[in-house]
């Protein structure tokens, strides 16, 4: 194999007015960072690429005499390219650009430098965007004059863009992106694979774009908080700068909801007495997060759909249009496409906010997060009432044993767990929550969910059979049935349903058959796993 061939330098460069400036002999005693790149003995400058404005033509031809002058073997290629005031970053950055896209690179033969040692702020910023953009397919160098002392040509540093290579920037990018994780966990050690990486890439698109964000998941899934949470972590990265503003739309109807999310004009309505901003315009240059936005009116959504594409929006009963620039997150316990199938729910709209769709599981999914939710949650209560308690080790055991348990419904999800560790703790007695003190919160807990699911279950069983048929049942059928339906609903697929259903049978079978099993439990009241889905 031969030897590699070597490949030609180039620079290019910004001519420096003010640096690279000088009259008559006395210009050699100063340090000219252009004239200076091409005098160091290890950095053999083959081509120089010198960009300069019109007005600089006589400054940029004696440059370039005295680059020949001093490194014979440099090729120095005058360019010139017209922007008028170098402080405009619109118009330096366009000239630059144009410049990058017509000038003819060849990376196989020729490696490229970019000196951003002149020209204003401005043009540095722009050569850096530009290099690093890979518009440039070039590495950034950097000049610096001479210590007093010992003369020359001063130093040189080549900047590698590619960050990757810094261990401790690429450490504290690591650490940063992990921080940032760990902010929008409230600093819980959650153990669910599953959801640590969802909230990753919820930090990466929180980090990295301005689009609208929907989240979807049961009621009490923490919907909620997370909106809070990517707002303070924007805000605190400088990415946001105005309110955090919440509505649930599931409590705004009619002219209420025009009035509330848009504003109104004096009159506009019987009890308009005087103008109202809205919320809309209460969030520029912040976050709206809309809870519920499934329940949001067709009116308000055509509306709405306006506001995120445009920015602009007309308050109800005003004929001058407003504006407001915010971040829109949404959150929907719902099936937004089914709504749209129905025509409750615009097609426009829901294509406009599902860029970023995240659906955050129940407490039921994540029943390896109880946990460490436990002393979060005391945590909270300690912060709001003025007072530590903790569980004894017995009962903490006991409430786990039951909290991870199939028993436990967690219908709520969250809003569940928060109730049940803000009544233990507060009617504990010297700061500990004891047995008994559980043993009284399961019996409500279970209490509560019998009630809950006995309205579930009557409500799957008359949308899949009708109300009819799901009255003909016997009650053992009802709650077995509903059960098995529920299953069927959440689960993948037919095998899955099965394995759920019968876990604990199929242990003492040789043959697993669980689907054929569900499939001929389900044919006795006329059901198909299809018809179900």
């Amino acid at each position: 194999m031969g030897k590699q061939k070597k490949k030609r330098t180039v620079a290019i460069a910004l001519l420096g007015p003010v640096l690279d400036n000088g009259k008559g002999e006395k210009r050699w005693d100063r340090w000219r960072p252009s004239v200076a790149l091409c005098q160091h003995e290890d950095l053999a400058v083959d081509r120089f690429e010198l960009l300069f404005q019109p007005r600089f033509t006589k400054l940029a031809y004696q440059v370039t005499e005295d680059i020949q002058h001093t490194s014979p073997e440099t090729e120095v290629v005058p360019r010139m390219i017209d922007f008028a005031d170098p402080w405009d970053f619109e118009e330096v950055y366009g000239a630059l650009h144009d410049f990058g896209h017509s000038y003819t690179f060849n990376p196989d033969e020729e490696e490229y430098f970019v000196h951003i040692t002149t020209g204003t702020h401005v043009a540095q910023i722009c050569l850096f965007l530009l290099t690093e953009s890979r518009c440039f397919p070039a590495k950034l160098i950097q000049t610096s004059p001479p210590k007093k002392e010992t003369g020359g040509s001063g130093s040189y540093a080549v900047i590698d863009l590619d960050l990757s290579k810094y261990d401790k920037i690429a450490m504290r990018f690591r650490k940063e992106q992990a921080d940032d994780v760990s902010f929008l966990k409230s600093g819980i050690e959650t153990r669910n694979a599953a959801f640590n990486e969802l909230i990753e890439r919820i930090e990466r698109v929180a980090m990295h774009s301005h689009e609208p964000i929907l989240l979807m998941g049961p009621t009490g899934a923490g919907k909620s908080n997370l909106a809070r949470r990517i707002y303070e972590l924007k805000k605190t990265r400088r990415q946001i700068g105005g309110s955090f503003v919440e509505v649930n739309c599931a409590t705004i109807r009619g002219d209420g909801a025009m009035s509330t999310l848009f504003g109104h004009k004096k009159g506009a309505f019987t009890g308009a007495l005087q103008d109202r901003e809205g919320l809309l315009r209460a969030a520029d240059g912040g976050m709206l997060f809309l809870d519920e936005i499934g329940e949001l009116g067709l009116d308000e959504q055509a509306m709405l759909l306006r506001a995120i594409e445009e920015k602009t929006f007309f308050p109800y009963g005003s004929d001058k249009e407003v504006e407001s620039d915010f971040q829109l997150i949404c959150g929907t316990n719902r099936d937004l496409l089914e709504g749209v199938r129905k025509g409750c729910f615009r097609e426009d709209l829901l294509s406009r906010i599902n860029l970023w769709t995240f659906r955050l599981p129940g407490l039921k999914d994540r029943l390896e997060d109880i946990e460490p939710n436990l002393q979060y949650e005391l945590d909270r209560f300690a912060e709001k009432a003025g007072a530590h308690v903790a569980f004894n080790k017995e009962a903490r055991e006991a409430f786990l044993r039951f909290a991870t348990s199939t028993e436990a419904r967690w219908s709520a999800n969250f809003r569940d767990l928060n109730a049940a560790i803000t009544r233990m703790a507060t009617l504990a007695g010297g700061g500990r929550i004891r047995r008994e003190d559980v043993e009284e919160e399961l019996l409500r807990l279970k209490l509560g969910w019998t009630d809950d699911s006995e309205s579930q279950d009557g409500k799957i069983l008359e949308e899949i059979l009708g109300a009819d048929a799901a009255a003909e049942l016997d009650r053992f059928d009802r709650v077995q049935l509903s059960d098995v339906l529920r299953v069927c609903r959440e689960a993948k697929s037919l095998s899955d349903a099965g394995r759920i259903l019968f876990s604990e049978s199929r242990k003492s079978k040789k043959i697993a058959n669980d689907a054929d099993r569900l499939r001929k439990y389900l044919a006795r009241f006329n059901l198909s796993w299809d018809g179900i889905q």
